[in-house]
């Protein structure tokens, strides 16, 4: 049992890797006799993924196609032939030249062929398709395209007929070319290890960059209102006010008084994206009962109306007019006829000053303010070569065969990639290669890797839904990277479920951090992490995570409508929308965090106590003697201290960490979590369960909750103790105090400030001979003094 927990310690851990990363071209290539590329970096390089070499078709046009002699139409499509693998062209119905401009790229290490075929046929809804002509290319003669050389011209090539015929069957325009994964027709292209997949699902096949919408806090300080009047105008209105963006909706709190002038002076913050698509919506509103509200005015603006404020300067205030809720639909044009309009004054504006969170600051990855001429320059350049995964685990069965199509996805800052689907793959070679500005050292990028269910085919996910299933995920903290060197690790990819802690298989990333500018980030450490409105005019915490879940919200949303979709559950999971949820098993693993915190501390009193205690006396001696020499030249004291933290750090550097951060089960308490844990900590809000189960884990959470609340109490206690020196609350207690204090005072005025601190320093370590094992007399005297604890009931 030993062995295996050993082993799966092992399984959860980072891996060193040597990848073959860097440019290697046949023949030598344009880089250099030896094959690989020269020192110096172009803006092309890719080299921090394995070189993967693709043959590349290009079929543009065709021109002069000979019609059917039956039909006499031709619906021509183009089919590229390579050995067992064949690529189609979609089909163009009576169409004599037509244009397909589609790049096909098929994998060299799996070509077997010497020939690439291009044929060109008539399409045929009955009979079998008939064949128009094709071109035929040798394999050994296809040149090498070397970035960032232009693309290759496409030319003309004439279409050979069947068994020599001489009849003229038109040109076709093509171009072929050897190339890599850096070329940039390859995330558009028709990938040959993907062709099973048909329809919609080609879409979602292909890699692509996505960019979350640019996203706004939208301030409404709704301040009063005038003249307004509910259908009962014997009874004036309490009043209050809703306001909806979108999906959002706040209200005020009602008036306290009963008028037809209300105030309530009351923030009210949403977040909007550009391009503002929702509709500003405010209505005053009447609490008729606590189940009836009545509307008596209402406001209709664009969010593009309102002013855009980038610091703490004061926006200026304005009074609305308030359309009369019905007027216009059911009275006609009578409200021109009114002498007296309800208005309300409000004061709104969009916030560029804030960084709009939509992921969690423990480890956000964008810090940057909403309006771009408060950006900052970049600080350095972030690059990171996703590579392959290992061993992954089967996540659906299609056609009764349990497999795996995985993509990886990365997100930092505002920009999200995403790498192309490998079609049934548990060991995938993705080798794309992506790049970041940063801003900021102290942020974060997560990768994730999933199964793709969006193929138009007829799998079926493990668990039944129709989701792109996650795999794992990882995070890595920038400013634990050095700059300018590359780590190449396999990462564990951990999910957590409801029967415990399981290993998905593992993925292997290239990263590196370039610092453009030392200074400048050296700068950046001494200055806050977010922008300065989120420390001049901050957020409550309630309204944070309201407003991080709508930020989140809209992000998924946006980004949910590109083609291919990046789906709502792949934001969410990137996101950690549900970090905030209750869980028994964080809430361990975050006290055992803080007890590793004080563990220092308590190691550190422990020796002291070893000193006081005399358990090594040489060390007691030694102590003794450092502690006379402080005392005999005080100035000394801060000095040393700092001078041993310097020697402290610099013994530790030996031992600094020589890997980036991963996911750690220990620390996370995922292995020892029990499987009630973990069916409680993925139940949904609201609950699902059975009243029994909920039950139980009512009363488990009162038995938490309770020892917890005994430690507050009791902190609370030693606290009101504090107080009740001074207090008189225990007249006879206090009055010891205060004499105390006046002795004190005069003992301290006439002794020697050294003499005082030797004589303490002694007495604190005397010898064991000199020590009762009760308690000291300022010991008990404290804990005699009152608290309010009894005051409570």
């Amino acid at each position: 049992m030993a062995k295996d927990g050993a082993k799966s310690q092992e399984d959860y851990k980072l891996k060193d890797m040597k990848p073959d990363l860097g440019e290697k071209w046949p023949h030598g290539g344009q880089r250099g006799g030896s094959g690989w590329i020269s020192s110096e970096r172009v803006a092309s390089t890719y080299d921090l993924v394995e070189q993967m070499f693709y043959l590349y078709v290009r079929v543009v046009k065709a021109k002069d196609l000979p019609p059917n002699p039956v039909t006499s139409n031709c619906d021509p499509y183009v089919e590229v032939k390579i050995g067992n693998y064949k690529g189609k062209t979609k089909h163009f119905e009576k169409r004599t030249n037509p244009e397909w401009n589609q790049v096909f790229a098929f994998s060299k290490d799996k070509i077997q062929s010497s020939t690439v075929e291009v044929f060109v046929r008539d399409k045929e809804m009955v009979t079998r398709d008939d064949y128009i002509g094709k071109v035929v290319f040798d394999m050994h003669e296809i040149p090498t395209r070397v970035p960032p050389d232009s693309p290759l011209a496409p030319q003309w090539y004439r279409l050979e007929a069947r068994r020599g015929e001489g009849k003229k069957r038109g040109e076709v325009m093509v171009a072929v070319w050897l190339g890599t994964q850096a070329d940039e027709a390859f995330p558009d292209a028709w990938h040959s290890d993907a062709s099973s997949v048909q329809g919609e699902g080609v879409q979602s096949v292909r890699s692509k960059v996505y960019v979350s919408p640019k996203l706004w806090y939208l301030r409404v300080n709704v301040i009063e209102a005038q003249d307004v009047e509910p259908s009962d105008r014997s009874q004036p209105p309490q009043a209050f006010v809703k306001v909806q963006v979108g999906n959002q909706i706040l209200k005020t709190k009602l008036c306290p008084n009963k008028t037809t002038s209300p105030m309530w002076n009351e923030d009210l913050v949403f977040v909007a994206a550009e391009p503002f698509e929702e509709q500003f919506f405010l209505t005053v509103e009447n609490k008729v009962s606590s189940a009836k509200d009545e509307v008596m005015g209402r406001l209709i603006s664009p969010l593009n109306a309102f002013e855009k404020r980038l610091d703490h300067r004061a926006v200026h205030s304005k009074w609305y007019n308030l359309e009369k809720f019905g007027f216009g639909a059911l009275e006609g044009d009578k409200r021109h006829e009114l002498k007296f309009s309800s208005r309300i004054h409000l004061r709104v504006c969009l916030e560029g000053g804030y960084h709009v969170m939509d992921e969690s600051t423990l480890y956000i990855s964008d810090v940057k303010p909403t309006a771009r001429q408060l950006w900052k320059k970049p600080i350095g350049i972030l690059e990171v070569g996703i590579l392959s995964a290992q061993g992954l685990s089967p996540m659906k069965t299609k056609d009764g065969k349990a497999t795996t199509d995985p993509y990886c996805v990365a997100k930092y800052g505002q920009k999200w990639v995403r790498t192309r689907t490998i079609i049934e793959s548990f060991s995938p070679k993705w080798n794309e290669q992506y790049m970041w500005e940063v801003y900021d050292p102290c942020t974060v990028i997560t990768l994730g890797v999933f199964d793709n269910c969006h193929l138009g085919g007829s799998e079926k996910s493990n668990n039944g839904a129709k989701v792109d299933a996650r795999i794992g995920k990882v995070r890595i903290r920038l400013s634990t990277l050095e700059a300018d060197r590359i780590y190449t690790h396999s990462y564990p990819l951990l999910v957590l479920q409801t029967k415990g802690l399981k290993k998905m298989g593992e993925v292997q990333l290239a990263v590196r951090f370039t610092c453009l500018s030392l200074a400048h980030m050296i700068y950046l450490y001494g200055h806050p992490l977010l922008p300065k409105m989120h420390y001049l005019h901050p957020f409550t915490v309630n309204q944070l995570d309201s407003l991080r879940y709508q930020a989140m919200s809209i992000v998924a949303a946006r980004l949910a409508r590109a083609e291919p979709p990046l789906r709502k559950e792949i934001v969410e999971y990137m996101l950690d929308v549900d970090s905030h949820m209750w869980s028994m098993r964080r809430s361990k693993a975050n006290f055992f965090r803080i007890v590793s915190v004080f563990s220092s501390l308590i190691a550190m009193s422990k020796w002291l106590g070893d000193v006081c205690h005399w358990k090594n006396p040489l060390t007691t001696i030694l102590f003794h003697v450092l502690f006379f020499i402080l005392i005999c030249y005080p100035e000394l004291i801060l000095p040393t201290a700092f001078l041993y933290m310097f020697l402290i750090g610099l013994w530790s550097f030996r031992f600094r960490p020589r890997h980036p951060p991963h996911m750690d089960t220990k620390i996370s308490w995922a292995e020892a979590a029990t499987a009630d844990e973990l069916d409680e900590e993925f139940d949904t809000f609201p609950t699902s369960k059975g009243q029994d189960v909920v039950k139980m884990r009512y009363d488990r959470l009162r038995s938490v909750a309770g020892r917890i609340q005994m430690v507050v109490g009791d902190i609370a206690t030693q606290g009101e103790r504090f107080q009740a020196l001074l207090s008189w609350r225990d007249p006879r207690a206090t009055c010891l105090f205060v004499i105390m204090c006046l002795v004190a005072a005069m003992v301290l005025y006439v002794t020697p400030f050294k003499i005082v601190a030797l004589a303490g320093g002694m007495y604190w370590m005397r010898h064991p001979k000199f020590r009762s094992k009760m308690p000291s007399a300022p010991s008990n005297f404290f804990r005699k003094l009152p608290s309010k604890a009894d005051m409570m009931l």
